[in-house]
């Protein structure tokens, strides 16, 4: 590293939190917030129906996530019931609010997305994924 020059762990680091605390601002002008849209995306996007399914797919512990659903739960955004063969088992379910909701907050982060891409062309985004793929290739231990 030359004299002066930030690490890319500090750059990347600040860049991640910038991008962020930025897209968290989208997501609260279109009514939610980065758990929700974690969330409804997570349980649009596929089968993570119990809540330690859903908890893996976010990256979330399963305490986090049920405070996280409990609030979903009380805005009327999901629902849970429990498995009867297995009361320790519960399926979480998208309500009709919670699919418009997620609908707008989708909008709201392709929107984001656009802004980032600004700039950018194809060959740009696939350089960058590239990128981003080989230093977290790189951040793992051996």
């Amino acid at each position: 590293m030359a004299p002066g020059e930030e690490s890319l762990s500090l750059l990347i680091g600040g860049v991640a939190k910038e991008l962020s605390r930025a897209f968290d601002d989208v997501l609260v002008a279109a009514g939610g917030s980065s758990p929700t849209w974690q969330v409804l995306r997570a349980l649009s996007a596929g089968d993570h129906r119990t809540q330690a399914d859903l908890a893996a797919a976010i990256g979330v512990r399963q305490p986090t996530l049920t405070h996280h659903l409990d609030a979903l739960e009380r805005a009327g955004l999901v629902t849970r019931e429990r498995e009867v063969a297995n009361r320790r088992v519960q399926r979480v379910t998208v309500t009709e609010s919670g699919q418009a909701l997620f609908l707008r907050l989708r909008r709201a982060a392709a929107s984001f997305d656009g802004r980032l891409r600004a700039g950018l062309d194809d060959s740009d985004v696939a350089e960058l994924r590239r990128l981003l793929g080989q230093l977290t290739e790189n951040a793992r231990p051996d």
